[in-house]
């Protein structure tokens, strides 16, 4: 293997938001050995830069958004693909007029957080991770690199039947949250876009993941590993089930390559 690729929240990091010592000295190891290290994530740079440890994000290459920013510094990658500004001026419309009253709408610029009130669900948004309250004809004017909603009751049918046909379109974390993003991004474009500028064949990667949005992962041809806590679609389409991440299942992976 050359490459590894891996999720972060239910894959990397524990249930409270840590990368174990066993799982950070595997893939230091596997960094010595000269193995590329790419974080595919829905989370922004500001998060991961305040989860993973300073000698993980040294020589990385992150996937950002589900791919709508990729940074790979050792190479010279730059990718952003944000949201056409209609479509994402037509959802946050959707959203004002059809939404429950108390439902959250979030958007991602640029590594800035925009929010249409204060977040309260802090399974999703940290508590230093402040937005910027706002209304929604402001949000409009921002890049939406992505735009999120919790605390939406049931209209997430209505919401995939209206923009998953023009947008990428993403219910994660048992359903409580949506990930909206440009229609061309997913982790697997912008994986495919590390790995061109790296010259590392999409067999020669490990992947490492535990919900719905790292599917198209998978559908690589990689060696894919879905943690024991993952969402069963995901073990289904896994070359194997690791252990769970709150018991080091990347690393107990990842030894077997080094040792």
């Amino acid at each position: 293997m050359r490459g590894i690729a891996l999720d972060l929240d239910g894959t990397l990091l524990n249930s409270a938001r840590q990368v174990s010592e066993r799982n950070a000295n595997a893939l230091l190891a596997c960094k010595r050995q000269g193995m590329r290290i790419i974080f595919a994530t829905g989370r922004p740079p500001r998060s991961v830069r305040n989860l993973l440890p300073p000698e993980l994000l040294d020589g990385a290459a992150f996937v950002y958004y589900n791919g709508a920013l990729v940074v790979d510094e050792a190479a010279g990658l730059l990718l952003h693909t944000p949201i056409e500004r209609e479509t994402a001026a037509e959802i946050l419309d959707y959203c004002a007029e059809r939404l429950p009253g108390d439902a959250r709408v979030s958007l991602e610029s640029n590594d800035r957080l925009f929010s249409s009130r204060a977040l309260r669900d802090s399974a999703f948004f940290s508590p230093w991770n402040k937005p910027t309250i706002c209304g929604l004809n402001d949000m409009k004017r921002q890049t939406a690199t992505k735009l999120l909603l919790t605390e939406f009751g049931d209209a997430e049918p209505r919401l995939r039947a209206s923009f998953a046909p023009k947008t990428r379109f993403i219910a994660t974390d048992q359903g409580k949250l949506i990930q909206i993003m440009h229609a061309s991004v997913s982790k697997l474009t912008g994986i495919l876009a590390v790995c061109e500028r790296d010259g590392i064949a999409a067999s020669e990667l490990l992947a490492f993941g535990d919900d719905h949005n790292d599917l198209e992962m998978f559908a690589m041809s990689v060696h894919g590993v879905a943690m024991g806590n993952a969402v069963p679609e995901l073990k289904a389409a896994a070359a194997e089930v690791a252990d769970t991440n709150d018991n080091d299942g990347v690393a107990r992976v990842l030894e077997r390559y080094l040792s």
